[in-house]
């Protein structure tokens, strides 16, 4: 249900069915005209361009048209009771109580999926998909709760969405991690020293995997690296990423699909991928210049494929081969981009950390070649987290060696706070995170906030006897509100906006933002009835005004529609 869709229709209608009476030969542009909640100071309900863009299309004067567009409206919409003409030709439309209530019963009878505008599409969302070679770090965390509230906003919507972790499981790492492992387990079994070297992974992690392979696994032949090696890559790789998923559980996050990079490589998609690339006369053998700031003499120019990602938007073209002739990471990642697009997805989206901002062009370019340009890649960058404590820069334990793991983090605060703040911010910019902060039990720690309107609401609802789950109904031709009341169905209304605004732009932010300033202005009103009894929603055990209630439902169902999509809890008791 949204009411901005609704009346934008009816108004749409209403011009086509009145375009002689207007004198309108030009009505091919109706798609520009938008339905939006003007400035507070205005006190209107809606505001729309439609007499500017008809104006333009048409030539003529844009306040002349008006006054026939507005007569028009108020004659044939009867929930627009007041319309008035501002600036060049805008159209600020205030609602009649009866259409604010007629809206709010549509609202409650759709509460669950009030917001949800139904697009019925399939993604790939793939996120986190941090190398299996250590557990998840603070950065990792925010990429991981951007992915899933982000997939969680597009569930919302009505699309079917695959939450996908790509792993890493193939390469050099690989070989030196579980080495690292084989080291680990010889100095636990047999006391011999580890030696830390510049290829290996210290950290007290790779200790405890090699304790748990070692107690699951007694038989585990361990004399001679070469000859277990297999059966340690696998144990290795299973004990690392039962770490990783660990702690994406204790986050509220769980992936739908794992797909490894080992398996694409086994199955030579990498070599079918590149040849149907071939076919498409997208690559050729040549050479490639070396690379900026790496100096000539050092740079060995041999013959190898190369991918034309020039032709696409990148800024140079992409070796798929190394000098070696395997495969480079970027071929690996191109033929797991073409195993996406043969899934038949309509949307792929990719969570990037910090580090891979340059890597976009390349790995675009390579999905509108392997699509003909009928699949379009997004990819999503997310910026670095910086902790603080009281307003200071914070080193934590990192007791999983170089890095603050996602397990010191939670370690210090919980599950909601750590998803909420993480996306307290747009994605592109650094995120300061204080731990302090999250914390306090005030209005400064956005998450107590809105989980404490919500308790609060429900401790008057528990006051009455009355339910939230329960549905009520709204007498239209009674119906009345105050000053504060007007002020939150105007921003209940915005709902749906915000939902449709949020997804289209992949941006999950808005949403903690919304709701933010949806619970400031329920405790604005509660705080009113402390200063002036009027404004009172209870006195002596027995609600004042039915109204109130009602307005006290709509913020419950818009704080556990938004929270739903957060992955936080909502207590009802605090």
């Amino acid at each position: 249900m949204n009411i901005f869709e609704n009346y934008l229709k009816q108004i749409n209608k209403i011009i086509l069915e009145s375009k002689d009476f207007l004198n309108l030969d030009n009505i091919d542009n109706l798609n520009d005209i938008i339905l939006e909640i003007p400035p507070e100071h205005f006190n209107y309900d809606l505001s729309t361009n439609v007499c500017l863009v008809l104006a333009k299309a048409n030539k003529t004067a844009p306040n002349k048209l008006a006054l026939k567009i507005k007569n028009l409206l108020f004659d044939k919409i009867n929930h627009f009771e007041k319309i008035d003409i501002a600036g060049p030709g805008f159209l600020n439309i205030k609602l009649s109580k009866q259409g604010v209530a007629e809206n709010i019963n549509e609202i409650i009878k759709n509460k669950e999926n009030f917001g949800s505008k139904q697009t019925n599409e399939t993604y790939n969302v793939e996120f986190v998909s941090a190398n299996p070679t250590g557990p998840m770090h603070v950065g990792h965390c925010r990429g991981a709760i951007f992915g899933d509230v982000l997939s969680n906003l597009l569930i919302f919507n009505g699309n079917k969405v695959v939450k996908e972790y790509y792993i890493n499981d193939y390469g050099n790492q690989i070989k030196n991690f579980v080495e690292s492992i084989y080291l680990r387990i010889r100095e636990i079994k047999f006391k011999e020293k580890f030696i830390i070297k510049e290829h290996l992974y210290p950290g007290n992690y790779v200790k405890e995997i090699a304790k748990n392979i070692i107690s699951k696994n007694q038989h585990l032949n361990i004399e001679i690296l070469e000859n277990c090696f297999e059966e340690l890559r696998v144990l290795s790789l299973e004990e690392s990423m039962n770490l990783i998923k660990n702690d994406l559980k204790k986050l509220g996050i769980k992936h739908d699909n794992f797909f490894s990079e080992t398996d694409l490589v086994n199955q030579k998609l990498v070599k079918k991928t590149v040849e149907k690339l071939q076919d498409k006369k997208f690559v050729e053998e040549g050479y490639l210049d070396p690379p900026k700031g790496e100096e000539s003499k050092n740079w060995k120019k041999v013959k190898r494929l190369i991918f034309k990602s020039s032709k696409f938007g990148d800024d140079m073209d992409r070796a798929l081969q190394k000098n070696d002739g395997s495969w480079t990471y970027f071929a690996n990642d191109v033929a797991y981009h073409s195993d996406k697009i043969n899934r038949k997805f309509d949307n792929l989206i990719n969570i990037l950390g910090a580090d891979h901002t340059g890597y976009i062009k390349r790995i675009s370019a390579a999905v509108t070649a392997l699509s003909n340009a009928k699949v379009k890649l997004n990819c999503k960058v997310c910026q670095l987290v910086k902790l603080y404590k009281n307003g200071k820069p914070f080193k934590m334990s990192k007791r999983a060696g170089d890095f603050i793991s996602a397990q010191d983090l939670l370690n210090e605060v919980n599950k909601d706070a750590i998803r909420f703040m993480m996306l307290n911010r747009s994605n592109d910019m650094e995120l300061d995170f204080d731990f302090e902060k999250v914390k306090e039990k005030t209005k400064d720690n956005p998450v107590y906030y809105v989980q404490y309107a919500y308790a609060r609401i429900n401790s008057i609802a528990r006051t009455l006897k009355k339910n939230l789950k329960d549905e009520i109904y709204v007498d239209t031709k009674s119906f009345n509100f105050n000053e504060y009341e007007e002020k939150i169905y105007r921003k209940v209304f915005e709902w749906p906006k915000v939902i449709e605004s949020a997804a289209y732009k992949l941006e999950p932010h808005k949403i903690p933002y919304y709701l933010y300033e949806l619970s400031t202005l329920f405790h604005s009103y509660w705080s009113k009835g402390n200063e002036d009894s009027k404004f009172r929603f209870i006195e002596k055990g027995v609600l004042k005004r039915f109204e109130t209630f009602v307005f006290l439902y709509l913020i419950a169902i818009v704080i556990k529609n938004g929270m739903n999509i957060l992955g936080v809890s909502l207590p009802e008791k605090m």
